[in-house]
């Protein structure tokens, strides 16, 4: 892969160039160095990081909790990555079953509000 402008960079992560310098902001990612006939440019080891970032996101870890999972990776601190993972999968646990409740309460108050009875569909009374 040969050197990425900004724009490439956010393409290959699936984001947008403004989340690229955001993360720059927030010490994410790194910014590059610039030369005055190349400009900035970005590596594969920078689409890696994006692309880390991204997947990490979408685990549910916080930008903060993302710097320390990358600054363990210099130190292969395996037992405290392991327990951002268990508090995570706590989180994530907690978060379905408070889904599964709502959906429960949900399905009922259809099901009430299809049954011919007078008076206001139970959905609509239940949000009062």
């Amino acid at each position: 892969m040969s050197a990425l402008r900004i724009s490439d960079l956010a393409r290959a992560g699936g984001v947008g160039v403004e989340t690229v310098r955001f993360y720059q902001r927030k010490g994410l990612l790194d910014a590059p160095s610039a030369s005055a006939a190349a400009g900035r440019h970005y590596g594969k080891d920078d689409v890696k990081r994006l692309r880390y970032i991204r997947r990490a996101q979408a685990a549910g870890f916080t930008l903060v909790e993302i710097a320390e999972l990358i600054a363990l990776d210099d130190t292969d601190d395996r037992p405290r990555a392991r327990a951002m993972a268990q508090e995570r999968i706590a989180a994530l646990d907690a978060e379905i079953a408070r889904l599964e409740e709502a959906r429960r309460s949900l399905a009922k108050l259809a099901k009430d509000c299809a049954m011919d009875r007078a008076g206001p569909c139970p959905i609509l009374a239940a949000f009062d």
